[in-house]
Formats: C-alpha cells, sequence, structure tokens
C-alpha cells in the first residue's frame, strides 16, 4: 500500500508504526452551523481510508473531534438566544443526522473540546516550562501564545518559510503577540463569554490545542495517520504539529492525508462567496449513495468542481448497476441446465481479475476513482454476457459469484449495498413522485389482466400513465417489474 504525505510531498509505502494497528485522527466539526458538501466529502473519504484499512487486516482506531467551543458557536448562540452549550448540542445532532444519511460510519472514539480541557491545560503548561510559550497578562486573566520562531521546523508540513510568512503578515499587528504569526494555546475570557478555571485565571482554549491534547490521549504522542480538509493544512495543522513536537520532543504522526475542496464554478465553495451548499438540501434532491459516488469519483485529493449534471449522472450510473444486479436476480428463478454452450473464458477472467485489480487501485493512495472504474467495466462485461441468457450451473454459478463480490467490494466503499426494490423505492421519495408503490402495482396488475384479455389500448394506457409519474415499466417472462426514471 502506498500514500501520499503531506507532510514528505510524496507517495511513500504505508508502514503503520505498530505492525497491523493504526492510528487515524481527522479533525471533525466546529458545531455552529449545518454540514456542508466540503464536509461530506471529507467524512466520505476518511470513511473509505478507514473502511478499507479494516478490509485489509488492520486493527484501526479511529478518532473525530467535535470543535464544541468557538467564536463561531459564541456568536450563533448570541444570534439565536441560546447558550453555547444549546448550539454546539444541536449542531452535534445535526451533524448525525447528515453523517448517517450519507452512510458515514461513526469514528471509535469521537471526543469534544470541552472535554477535554483539563489535558489541554497540562500541555500549555509544559510549553510555557520549556520555554515555547509566553504568557500575557490582560487584566484579571492571562493569555498564552505560543512562540512560533522558538520551533525552527514551523512550516514543514505547509512549505511555508517563517521569513516570508513574517513579511505577509498583516499590518495591524496585535500588540498582545511577540511575532503577529504567534497563536493562542490560551485565550483569558471577555465578559459574557464561557470560561474555564486554570494556572491564568478564567479562560478558554485556542483552537489549535483541542486536537493535540485529543490525539495525544486517545492515539500517543506519535500516531500512524492525521488528516482533514486541503485548507486545514495551514494554520491549523502546522500548529498541531509546532505544539506538539514542542510539547512531547517527538514527531507528531507519521503519515498526513488531506482531502481536496469541492469547487463551484471552479471557486473554492465558502461561506464568504456565498456559494455553500448544504447536505441536507442536495439531500431533498438527490439519493444519499449518488453523493456518495459524486464524491468518490475523483481521487480524494483532487478538487472535485460540483454540478447538478454531476450529481444526475452519479444516480445515473447507480440506476445501471442496481438495474444489473436487478437482472442477474432473475436468473435465480432460471432451472439450471447441467452442461455449458457459452464460452466462459472471458467473463471468468474479468471475475477472477476483479478483486485484484479493485486493490491494486485502493492500494495506490486510495484511488477510489480507479477503483469505481474496475467496477463499472465488470458491469458492462456481465450485461453483456446476460444478454447471451446463461442457463448452465456453471454460466449462473458464475453470474451470482460476480453480483456477491461487487456487493463486497462496494461495501468497501458503501456503495451498491441495498436491494435493487429498495434503490427504487428509496428513489420514490427522493424525486417525490406523487404515487404509492401499493399503487404501481395495482396498476400493473390491471395492466396484466387487460394484456390477458387482449386490450392492448387499455395495457398501452396504463404504461403511459405510469410513464407520466416517472414510473418504468419493464416486461419480464413471468413478471412485469417497475422502476423509477432517472
Amino acid at each position: 500500500m502506498k500514500v501520499f504525505n503531506t507532510l514528505t510531498g510524496r507517495v511513500e509505502e504505508f508502514e503503520p508504526l505498530n505492525n497491523r494497528q493504526v492510528g487515524i485522527y481527522a479533525c471533525g466539526v466546529t458545531v455552529y452551523d449545518l454540514c456542508h458538501i466540503g464536509h461530506a466529502r471529507s467524512a466520505v473519504v476518511f470513511d473509505v481510508i478507514v473502511r478499507y484499512l479494516r478490509y485489509k487486516g488492520y486493527e484501526v482506531t479511529f478518532v473525530r473531534n467535535f470543535t464544541d467551543i468557538d467564536d463561531k458557536i459564541i456568536n450563533r448562540a448570541n444570534k439565536e438566544g441560546l447558550s453555547w452549550k444549546e448550539v454546539a448540542e444541536k449542531y452535534t445532532e445535526e451533524y448525525y443526522k447528515d453523517m448517517d444519511r450519507l452512510g458515514i460510519l461513526r469514528a471509535d472514539i469521537e471526543p469534544k473540546a470541552t472535554e477535554h480541557i483539563k489535558e489541554m491545560i497540562e500541555i500549555i503548561q509544559k510549553l510555557v516550562e520549556k520555554g515555547y510559550a509566553y504568557e500575557v497578562d490582560e487584566g484579571e486573566a492571562k493569555s498564552v501564545y505560543f512562540s512560533v520562531e522558538k520551533f525552527p521546523q514551523y512550516g514543514k508540513l505547509s512549505k511555508k518559510k517563517i521569513d516570508e510568512l513574517m513579511s505577509g503578515a498583516r499590518v495591524e499587528v496585535d500588540e498582545r503577540k511577540k511575532s503577529p504569526l504567534d497563536f493562542a494555546l490560551w485565550k483569558a475570557s471577555k465578559p459574557g463569554e464561557p470560561w474555564w478555571d486554570s494556572p491564568w485565571g478564567k479562560g478558554r482554549p485556542g483552537w489549535h490545542i483541542e486536537c493535540s491534547a485529543m490525539s495525544i490521549k486517545y492515539l500517543g504522542e506519535t500516531f500512524d495517520i492525521h488528516g482533514g480538509g486541503a485548507d486545514l493544512i495551514f494554520p491549523h495543522h502546522e500548529n498541531e504539529i509546532a505544539q506538539s513536537e514542542a510539547f512531547t520532543g517527538k514527531p507528531f504522526a507519521k503519515y498526513w492525508i488531506h482531502n481536496g475542496f469541492v469547487t463551484i464554478n471552479k471557486e473554492k465553495m465558502s461561506k464568504s462567496l456565498g456559494n455553500v451548499l448544504n447536505i441536507r438540501d442536495l439531500l431533498e434532491l438527490y439519493d444519499a449513495e449518488a453523493l456518495r459516488l459524486f464524491l468518490l469519483s475523483s481521487h480524494y485529493r483532487s478538487p472535485i468542481e460540483f454540478s447538478h449534471e454531476y450529481l444526475k449522472e452519479a444516480e445515473a450510473t447507480l440506476d445501471r448497476v442496481y438495474s444489473t444486479i436487478m437482472r442477474i436476480e432473475d436468473f435465480e428463478k432460471v432451472e439450471p441446465k447441467d452442461k455449458s454452450s457459452l464460452d466462459l473464458s472471458k467473463i471468468s477472467s474479468e471475475l477472477k481479475s476483479l478483486r485484484p485489480e479493485f486493490e491494486k487501485a485502493m492500494d495506490d493512495d486510495f484511488n477510489t476513482a480507479k477503483a469505481l472504474g474496475i467496477i463499472f467495466e465488470f458491469v458492462k462485461e456481465l450485461n453483456r454476457f446476460m444478454d447471451k441468457k446463461p442457463s448452465s450451473k456453471e454460466e449462473l454459478n458464475l453470474l451470482f459469484t460476480s453480483k456477491e463480490t461487487i456487493q463486497k467490494l462496494g461495501s468497501i466503499l458503501n456503495l451498491f449495498q441495498r436491494t435493487p426494490i429498495q434503490w427504487y423505492r428509496d428513489l420514490l421519495k427522493t424525486k417525490k413522485i406523487e404515487i404509492t408503490e401499493e399503487d404501481i402495482n395495482r396498476l400493473i396488475d390491471e395492466r396484466t389482466q387487460a394484456r390477458k384479455n387482449k386490450d392492448w389500448q387499455k395495457a398501452d394506457s396504463i404504461r403511459q400513465e405510469l410513464l407520466s409519474k416517472g414510473i418504468i415499466l419493464e416486461d419480464k417472462p413471468e413478471r412485469t417489474i417497475w422502476k423509477v426514471k432517472v
């Protein structure tokens, strides 16, 4: 297995620190608003990384935090007339609703910043003692800042140089800081803000220190993988490295993995540009699995351009896979013959190579785009094979094994796990089609009876009526099935 390491800037062999055990820390959300598609991308990427490592036999401990105290949370609390705690709890609950719909596994440990104040204070105290941090008097309490110049390796993750950062620092310098690059480890509380007792008086932690405290507590002073969105490389992850390595004197994380941005009209999605797309709003229009497929259809490090057309394409692609699975299920009713009449060499060879080719793609820095392409090519081959009407035991077993393999590999991406009928039932709701499954089946029964009576006009009328509502009928030898038009 190979992974791209942001720290070294190259693809490296993946060799965990402790044999088959892997510790992963991914930065979670600040819970002050609904999650957007950028959050979805990061969540899906790390969900698949965890699933694939477990598939490969690694014992994974996955930690993803919640930032539940922050200026944004305090501002939202004042705006909504709630306490900061109520805001954090409200949007943590909303986060889970969205992530559950996207099929995101819960992390093994999901720590909250406010539950780890003690650990943060201990790290800050040690940094002050070692000369990496300094106190600033704020009246009744003190703030504590990390001195960037005391950590000569600062910038090694983002490839930024301290002197260049200094020259690009804002003109309006914070007088409390020795250098404009220094960052807050502890903030003296302002009137009306939440606070915790500390050796520096009443205050609250800075943003960066929480992830160092929680990752070290649950994964140790050095662990395997740290990651998140590319927007976290600087300053958040850069600051994490500085404070953590200054505290422990050891390397912080071995591999740094960052997913690319979601762009809209080639611009990064951001609240300031007003182009933020909430997960909740998108799931009103598209199936959740289609959104997941869309996010996995590009390599995780590449930026991914959002468009409604791409989401529609993802739904159409899923429909092809579920239609293929449904087609295979029809062959379960075939009475198998003893002798094969078809040339099985091509489909047998494709099936044999499916899993190793999929793994090869995933072993190459979790290349989900390539892995999906391998599955989709195999699905095409399967349909060509079914066109030849396989009927022997050997031919049918190849089909059924193919279905199992597609769904097994799909489980690593958490795709193709529904039954075809469930896929169409869910589409009925997503597409807000104004007809119930019960009514569809009733009309199919009426049409079947009309066909028996050779009332072709009525049969055709029912087909057209359903089609006008977005329902396609497909006549099989023994029955008629329905699908939702995608």
